[in-house]
């Protein structure tokens, strides 16, 4: 009687299948924010209460996270605590901020092609920066993305007006805060860990978030209706703490670079829960365009990888 034992290559397999089931899974849930902070904005929110209520839910979680993977590790010195403010500020408050603020005056469509943008943004501030060389072929990466994004606003400004040029620089602004957290967080992660880190940014983001409403709004600003708390629950939940989890995961097991790639769903289940939930129309600029940026990224993130073809 024999007994059915996975070989070595069957265990490689699963764990593959499972590493890319989690990063889809993790790049769909991101996406699933702008959903639901455009359906929140429905009910007379604005964009500081909004945030706020996200980060008070997620910063238990937060700590968690920072707690389970600080067990056992050296206590953090005065300069990594400037650090984790730093990051904190830039990497997960202020973008955030931007990000919902953004929402309020373009699609859902048009914020995840804007925030798709963050790996070419990364890239010119490693070039600015570090001195960092940039391929040939992540500049034409770069231009297919760019011009993509640029159809859809083009085309959205003629179709909502002007407004669409202030959410859009919002977003903007958001990718450009998280792409100065990717560029400076790098020494931080190796000397603290991933999981380690994104916990005590988080959380540094959250205590940012809820005291620009103590500062900005009475208490009783905190009144909204419970369709907004539900909302604020699910996005802290499962638009912001578990596709982390679920995307590192996937990193451990298939790496960075395959993760990168299945993220590229993410601006197509926005497009597609944009059409479902919030009514939006699928054109075809909006086609055309994301077609543009999911090539530009895709072409951008395998050149970034050949060497000797430095500008």
């Amino acid at each position: 009687m024999s007994e059915s034992v996975d070989s070595p290559a069957q265990g490689a397999q699963k764990g593959v299948a499972l590493g890319l089931t989690l990063a889809l899974l993790g790049a769909i849930a991101f996406s699933g924010k702008a959903i639901i902070v455009k359906l929140a904005y429905r009910y007379g929110v604005d964009a500081v209460t909004l945030l706020m209520y996200r980060m008070l839910f997620a910063l238990p979680m937060f700590l968690l996270m920072a707690w389970w993977a600080g067990r056992g590790q050296p206590p953090l010195t005065r300069k990594d605590w400037l650090g984790v403010l730093g990051l904190g500020f830039s990497g997960y408050y202020l973008a955030s901020y931007l990000d919902f603020a953004g929402l309020a005056y373009i699609t859902a469509a048009l914020e995840r092609l804007i925030l798709y943008l963050n790996p070419t943004l990364v890239v010119i501030f490693g070039w600015v920066v570090y001195q960092r060389g940039i391929t040939w072929g992540q500049c034409a990466g770069m231009l297919l993305s760019y011009c993509g994004v640029l159809l859809v606003f083009g085309h959205e400004v003629g179709a909502q007006g002007t407004d669409v040029v202030l959410g859009s620089l919002l977003v903007l602004g958001s990718a450009i805060s998280y792409a100065i957290y990717m560029v400076y967080s790098g020494e931080m992660v190796k000397r603290l860990g991933a999981l380690r880190l994104v916990g005590l940014a988080s959380s540094v983001a959250c205590f940012f978030c809820i005291a620009q409403f103590l500062l900005t709004h009475p208490l009783s600003a905190m009144q909204v209706a419970p369709q907004v708390l539900w909302l604020s629950l699910l996005n802290s939940t499962a638009c912001t703490v578990a596709p982390v989890l679920m995307v590192m995961m996937a990193i451990e097991r298939i790496g960075a670079g395959m993760t990168a790639q299945t993220g590229m769903i993410g601006p197509l289940s926005t497009i597609l829960m944009g059409v479902w939930l919030l009514d939006e129309q699928l054109n075809a600029w909006m086609v055309a365009g994301t077609s543009l940026v999911m090539v530009g990224i895709f072409v951008f993130t395998r050149w970034a990888k050949k060497p000797g073809m430095t500008k």
